[in-house]
């Protein structure tokens, strides 16, 4: 696939791939295979780079993502106590926010992970402590082995890829969009990730969900006007 050129009017930007494009609701087989082709090589390009780093790198990455989302936190809420939050276990050398998390918990806040219960179906969110019994999930992630599942007030979303209009490279899989499409109330949405990851797009389809906030360790680079 070319390189991206100019941002088109069209919200999902999907004339930038098939210039008689028309029907922002329509999906064009052939264009979607050109997308998912393109998203899985760029995909492995940032994972190879993220890879790449040492982890003296990422730790101090996700030090600086941690003050920045706690300084967002106090804009938004009066208080983390009573929170309920969701975040992630870092595979695939993603940055580790656990000592962060745990200082959330210090402070009255609640942690949840996410769940696969079953494929293709949306997430579900236990509740995690340090100390909480833990099990091997699917993909061998670490979740929660049991407790109440609950919906999270806000969630951070790990991100392979980002572009400037609030979109979300992940893995692959669909199932932070299709949890996102299901949750009531929809909780606040903030992908975390690293700023070198962004793209000029990633050619947002029918089923993307933009997010309400994208931070990096360079600050907030997206947020929604009315988030």
């Amino acid at each position: 696939m070319s390189e991206p050129g100019p941002f088109a009017s069209s919200p999902c930007m999907a004339c930038e791939i098939a210039p008689d494009y028309f029907d922002p609701l329509a999906v064009d087989q052939e264009q979607a295979r050109d997308v998912a082709r393109w998203r899985k090589a760029e995909r492995a390009r940032l994972l190879a780079d993220r890879q790449a780093l040492s982890v003296s790198q990422r730790r101090a990455a996700a030090d600086m993502i941690a003050a920045r989302v706690d300084t967002l936190l106090a804009e938004r809420f009066p208080s983390v106590d009573g929170l309920t939050l969701s975040a992630w276990w870092p595979i695939k050398a993603e940055l580790n926010l656990r000592p962060w998390l745990e200082s959330l918990l210090a402070r009255g806040a609640r942690v949840t992970l996410p769940v696969v219960t079953a494929p293709s179906a949306p997430l579900a969110f236990r509740l995690w402590t340090p100390d909480c019994r833990m099990v091997q999930g699917f993909w061998k992630i670490p979740v929660p082995t049991d407790g109440p599942e609950v919906v999270p007030d806000l969630t951070l979303a790990p991100l392979v890829g980002w572009d400037p209009a609030g979109f979300r490279l992940g893995y692959g899989g669909g199932y932070f969009d299709r949890t996102l499409a299901v949750l009531s109330p929809r909780p606040m949405t903030i992908g975390i990730g690293l700023q070198s990851a962004r793209l000029a797009t990633i050619f947002p389809q029918p089923h993307d969900i933009a997010l309400d906030v994208i931070l990096t360790e360079a600050g907030v680079q997206y947020e929604q006007k009315d988030a």
